[in-house]
């Protein structure tokens, strides 16, 4: 048999495969709203990282957006013209779902001039990507913008305090921490208790030494 080699598709996964069978049951009529979202889904990392690299641009050279009805209606123009170009079909682009959080995860970046797009590093078994961040005065911020509909996580921003303090040698305890979560029309603030923070930095601290140990080549007990 001479099968046909498919090459281009090495490496991928197709949207109604094999593995993911439960779709044999959608009715195509019935079924079209699911199956939409489906397809909608597959677009949704492309399009978070895209606000993403947008919103980074301007917090990292203090641009704020306007907040005027035209200056906003022109913004929409351009980040929907920034993700068709990106091969994101129209049908799936919904602007104004998130839009109004944008701007205030963007404006706020620039008012407390925060950094964007700051690694936090522990070990290379243990380290992150914050949306945004700042540290002075025994402060730190950091604030996350999620531009998806699954429910984020706090814990996630107290790991990324965890790290800034195991990397930059701070105890929580002896500095104010801020957090901020900017999802769909909801900003989530949150002020962490410093013993939750060392919690989470003695289990780095733990976990990483047990991984060195096995990488060693010590037999797991």
């Amino acid at each position: 048999m001479n099968w046909n080699t498919h090459s281009n598709l090495k490496g991928k996964h197709a949207l109604f495969s094999p593995s993911t069978y439960h779709w044999i049951n959608y009715d195509p009529v019935e079924s079209a709203d699911v199956i939409f979202q489906r397809y909608k889904a597959q677009y949704a990392s492309t399009i978070g990282t895209l606000l993403h690299e947008y919103a980074e641009k301007r917090i990292r050279y203090g641009a704020k957006m306007e907040t005027t009805v035209a200056a906003k209606k022109q913004a929409k123009s351009d980040i929907r013209i920034m993700l068709l170009e990106s091969g994101i079909p129209m049908s799936v682009i919904d602007i104004d779902s998130q839009f109004e959080n944008l701007i205030s995860y963007i404006n706020d970046g620039v008012g407390f001039r925060m950094d964007p797009e700051v690694i936090l590093w522990y070990s290379d078994n243990f380290f992150g990507t914050t949306d945004a961040i700042y540290f002075r005065d025994k402060e730190l911020r950091i604030h996350d913008y999620k531009s998806g509909k699954i429910p984020a996580h706090m814990e996630q921003l107290e790991i990324y305090a965890a790290l800034f303090c195991l990397e930059y040698s701070h105890k929580p305890s002896d500095i104010q921490i801020n957090l901020r979560l900017y999802q769909g029309d909801e900003i989530i603030e949150h002020t962490p208790d410093p013993k939750d923070i060392g919690d989470i930095m003695k289990t780095i601290v733990d976990i990483d030494k047990m991984i060195n140990k096995w990488k060693a080549g010590d037999r797991i007990a």
